[in-house]
Order: C-alpha cells, then structure tokens, then sequence
C-alpha cells in the first residue's frame, strides 16, 4: 500500500557551459499529490534561462492555484495544459516586447503525481521515465532526430550521435499556440518517476539511469545521475527530479 510520495530533485551547470538555463521545481499539493516540472531554456544565455524561469513560475503557480482535493486524471490533464498554455503566450509575449529576448523558447515536462494517477504533459525534448525492475520513456521527443527516427531514416543508436540531435521542433514561446502531448502512467509501491533535461538523457544510457535511481535513496538520486552525466563529459546543463511511490 503506497503510505507517500517522496521527491527530490537538482540541477546543475554541467562542465562545459558557462550558465545554468534549465529551471525546476517539485512541490507538494493539498491532498498528498506532488507536483514536478523540468524546463530547458534556448535563446542563448539571457534568453534561455529568463524562457525556463519564467515557465517554472507560470506554470507552478498555476497548478497551486488551480489544484483541488482529489480531482482526477481529467482535471489534471486539463490544468496541466492551461497552465503551459499560459506559459506559452507569456513567454512569447515577453519575447515581443524585448528585443533582446527575440527567439527565446523552453522545453517542458511536468507531471502531476497523486496516488491514483500521474498525469504527464510535455513540449520539446526534456523526458519523463518510469522506472521499477525496467526503465520505460514515457514521453516522445519533439525533435528533428525523433522524426528521422520514425521515418526509418536513423536508428536510435545514430540519432545519438547525429549532429542535429539537439535541434528541437516544438517549444514554449515561439508561436503564439501550443499543443502539449500528453502521457499517463501507473505507478505502484516503489516505482520512481524522473523528469529530466537532455543533459541527462544524452550523456547517460537508460539502462544506467535504471540501476542509479534502483540503488539510490530518494535524497541521493538526482546527485547520483548527475555526477554521472558529469562524468561522461557534463557537455550541457543537467537537471533531474525524481518522485517515488513510498
């Protein structure tokens, strides 16, 4: 019988980039259930990191505003797409109105995790895991090399390697709308719940998250992954947070 959530999450700037401009925050709701969102800025230093900043504000805020005792995966669902819906304008808003900001954008994963459900929304390549005895990618990137992929022009293994492997198609700030995707899991006693920016999932093989996050304490973990990462070249930002049915 799953008795609580347990969470922790870090980020950090990595070994090859001067600045830090993915953003985070993990959080507990009213009724028990944990709230978690991983935001990876673009638009260069300035711009990335104002872009990720503001979608953690905007979006956490929201959820705190909007969340009600034991609602479902519905209504969770819907509050997790207003909310980067409204992210979306204002960053682009923002963008418009500060020329130094012109072609600012995020990534975002965000995920409202109760005990009945877990409710998952994205845009652009930073990724949702679920994990247990195996490690599953819950969310699909929206990614130049995800489209090679299934298109059968790249396998997995090159898309790697691929020199456009970093170029995104979708992101928050760019267009005036946004379409979220959106993802569900069940998870029961034990199993962990990671989002992540690709400063992770690029420099640390899946099977190697797995065995990290199944022999780490919820306090260690995220240090864990990044040390990791940072060991196989750190060559970008690196955020992580993990949730974990208790």
């Amino acid at each position: 019988m799953v008795k609580a959530l347990i969470f922790n999450g870090k980020t950090d700037v990595g070994v090859k980039r001067q600045t830090n401009q993915d953003s985070f925050a993990v959080l507990p709701l009213e009724d028990g259930s944990v709230f978690a969102i991983v935001c990876d800025g673009m638009g260069g230093a300035n711009a990335g990191n104002v872009a990720s900043s503001l979608a953690v504000k905007i979006i956490t805020d929201f959820v705190e505003r909007s969340y009600r005792f034991g609602i479902n995966y519905s209504s969770a669902v819907s509050i997790l797409n207003n909310a980067i819906s409204s992210a979306n304008l204002e960053i682009y808003d923002w963008a418009l109105k500060n020329p130094e900001l012109k072609g600012m954008g995020t990534t975002v994963v965000a995920s409202i995790i109760s005990k009945d459900f877990t409710a998952i929304a994205h845009v652009g390549d930073s990724r949702a895991y679920f994990v247990n005895e195996d490690i599953h990618q819950i969310t699909k990137d929206h990614s130049v090399v995800q489209s090679l992929i299934e298109s059968g022009k790249l396998t997995p293994e090159e898309a790697r390697v691929h020199p456009r492997r970093n170029v995104i198609t979708r992101a928050l700030g760019i267009e005036e709308n946004i379409i979220p995707d959106n993802s569900e899991c069940n998870m029961n006693l034990n199993d962990t719940l990671l989002l992540c920016s690709d400063g992770l999932s690029n420099f640390v093989e899946a099977d190697v998250i797995k065995n990290i996050i199944n022999n780490n304490s919820i306090n260690t973990v995220a240090d864990a992954l990044i040390a990791e990462a940072n060991k196989n070249g750190g060559g970008d930002n690196i955020t992580a947070v993990v949730v974990r049915k208790d």
